[in-house]
Parts: structure tokens; C-alpha cells; sequence
């Protein structure tokens, strides 16, 4: 029911026009109008998810902060493709990354705009890298993507740490949007892994940040594969401030090192690696290649990572360290601090 408003603020001409609407805001999303309405903005997939499913009570504080009450999470899904993450080529696969995340925040973008209209509150964070960098190192994403779509089950997170998509595999980038409105229906976690433990990404992480056992070495993994972010930037600048010189900097630092600090400056950021993407061969889109010739398969993805000379970041003293120098003695590994 309105308030009863003064009269001086009830005669006002915005606000009888808006008082002599008949369209009220939906009590309750219809959820096979809202996949539509997503499909329709440019993902791949999507489903819902409850901001009182307990699977996520570690979001609430942190959604509540960013929307106060949130109802419900929409959670995206945009497919990449795959020959570009597989790519040694780290300009394809970067380029891939980048464009996808583009991709995927316009399409948010879209959702947004549809619901805020209908009369939603509604918000959408960055679905790419997390940038609440006020908060460094600590939590630096207002809303963890990955197990919003787990709970609202579009897919299961692999021992890579990336989440499985049942038919497009791990070649998707994820995104979640928040909105103050119940859904008519949220979507249950799948009931089997995509996963096939084929501990190809295992094989494939060139610092051995992933364990046969499931564990996970997430120091070794940001190191190297995030080292123009944050604290390897850090480490770069604290490299030119320590520096005597343009000599003794440029014998701690090579051209090529620069070159792609500077393009991860002016551009967009490059990852070094996220191997462990490529070789995945779950999911129903994916998967056929691998059935048929796993030989093949691995020697037409597997390896060509594996052979590529590059420079592996690892942490002084570090697991990584040992790993890298032992397993990929034709890679140069160069130590670093991390910014630390």
C-alpha cells in the first residue's frame, strides 16, 4: 500500500503520473520469463539462486553490503572458445578471456537494465577480474561467482579450481546478478561431476599448482599465471625503485618483460598461463575429441603447452620452484617476491 503522501508532493506532475500507472513491480520473477530474457541479452546459460540457499551464507554480509535486500542471485554463463584458450599464443587466449568478459558484462549490462525498468532493484558487479582493490590482499569480489553457479547448478568446480559446465565444459567465463526480488523457481547443484579426473590439468599446470590429491597451491598459481596483477606488479615497481640504474634494472628485468608489463598497462592484463582451462576435456561439447584418441588428444593439446619455452614466475624457496626446475628444465624459472 502507497504512503500517504503531503498534498504539495501528491499534486506534483511527476508524481501523479507515476501515482496513475497501472504496472506494479512483479512480487515475484517468473523464472522461465527471466532465463528467456538473459538468453535473450547474449549468455550461453543461466540459472537462479536463492540468497537465503546455505551453500551461500558466506556471501550474504558481502551481497547485503553491495545491494541491500537481495533476494536473488541470476547467475550468467558465457562460452568461450576453446582452440583460443588452447592456444600457445597467449595474445589468442588473453584476447579470448578479454572479449568473452566483455561479452558477458554487456549482456549484465542488458539484464539490468530490463529489470530496473520493470521497477527491480538490481546490480550487476564486474563479472571479469575483481577489482574492490581497497580491500587488498584481502577479499577483493563483491559477489564469488563460482559457487553461485555451483548452487544454482551450472556445473561443479573441478580439482583446477574452475567450475565444469555439464555441456560446455570449463570454457566459460561466469558472472552473477543481483537483484531485491524472489524467483518463482532456483535451480539444485547437479547431481554427478563433469569432472572426469583425468588429472590432465595436473599435467598440464607448469608450476605445479595442482595436486593429484585435489589439493591446491593457490601462492604458486597467482605467482605465475597472475603476475601482472597486483603484487607482481608490485614486485616490478619495487624492482625499478631498487634498481641503481637503467643497466641494473635492465639486467633484473628483460625487454619482453617489460613490453608485456606495458601491454598488460595499456591494454588489458596478460595471463601467463591458465593452462589447466585448455586441456580440460569435460563437458558434452568437449569431451568427444578425448573419447576418441586420448593419445591424440593430449598430443595435440596437451603437449604443445607442455614444450612451449616461457618464463616461469615462481615464489623463492617455493614448491613451485622445486617443481618447475625439475619438471620443465627447458623453461627458464625466475624467482620472484611477489611483491610480498
Amino acid at each position: 500500500m502507497s504512503e500517504k503522501l503531503p498534498a504539495r508532493l501528491a499534486e506534483h506532475p511527476t508524481v501523479r503520473k507515476v501515482r496513475s500507472r497501472r504496472a506494479r513491480k512483479a512480487e515475484v520473477l517468473d523464472a522461465d520469463w527471466l532465463r528467456e530474457l538473459c538468453l535473450d541479452a547474449g549468455v550461453d546459460d543461466v540459472a537462479f539462486a536463492s540468497v537465503d540457499n546455505p551453500d551461500l551464507a558466506s556471501e550474504v554480509e558481502h551481497v547485503e553490503a553491495a545491494l541491500p535486500g537481495t533476494r536473488s542471485y541470476i547467475s550468467l554463463v558465457v562460452k568461450m572458445n576453446r582452440d583460443n584458450i588452447r592456444s600457445t599464443a597467449r595474445s589468442v587466449a588473453n584476447q579470448e578471456f578479454h572479449r568473452s568478459g566483455e561479452l558477458l558484462n554487456e549482456a549484465a549490462y542488458r539484464i539490468v537494465r530490463r529489470l530496473q525498468d520493470a521497477g527491480h532493484r538490481v546490480l550487476n558487479p564486474s563479472a571479469t577480474f575483481p577489482m574492490e582493490m581497497d580491500n587488498y590482499p584481502g577479499r577483493i569480489w563483491v559477489v564469488a561467482h563460482k559457487p553461485v553457479a555451483v548452487a544454482a547448478g551450472l556445473g561443479v568446480m573441478g580439482i583446477h579450481r574452475n567450475v565444469i559446465h555439464p555441456k560446455f565444459g570449463n570454457f566459460i567465463l561466469l558472472g552473477t546478478i543481483l537483484v531485491d526480488t524472489p524467483i518463482s523457481s532456483y535451480g539444485e547443484p547437479l547431481d554427478y561431476s563433469p569432472c572426469l579426473e583425468c588429472k590432465l590439468c595436473v599435467a598440464a599446470c607448469p608450476v605445479g599448482a595442482i595436486g593429484k590429491d585435489g589439493s591446491f597451491d593457490w601462492l604458486a598459481c597467482s605467482t605465475h599465471n597472475y603476475r601482472e596483477f597486483m603484487g607482481g606488479f608490485t614486485d616490478w615497481v619495487q624492482t625499478v625503485a631498487d634498481s641503481t640504474d637503467a643497466t641494473d634494472f635492465r639486467s633484473r628485468v628483460t625487454d619482453s618483460e617489460n613490453a608485456s608489463m606495458w601491454q598488460s598497462l595499456s591494454f588489458k592484463p596478460n595471463y601467463k598461463a591458465a593452462y589447466c582451462l585448455a586441456v580440460c576435456p569435460a563437458g558434452e561439447d568437449v569431451i568427444e575429441p578425448y573419447l576418441d584418441n586420448r593419445k591424440s588428444f593430449m598430443d595435440l593439446v596437451l603437449k604443445p603447452l607442455q614444450d612451449k619455452k616461457e618464463t616461469l614466475y615462481v615464489l623463492p624457496n617455493s614448491k613451485a620452484k622445486e617443481y618447475a626446475e625439475r619438471r620443465y628444465p627447458h623453461k627458464q624459472v625466475k624467482v620472484v617476491d611477489g611483491g610480498r
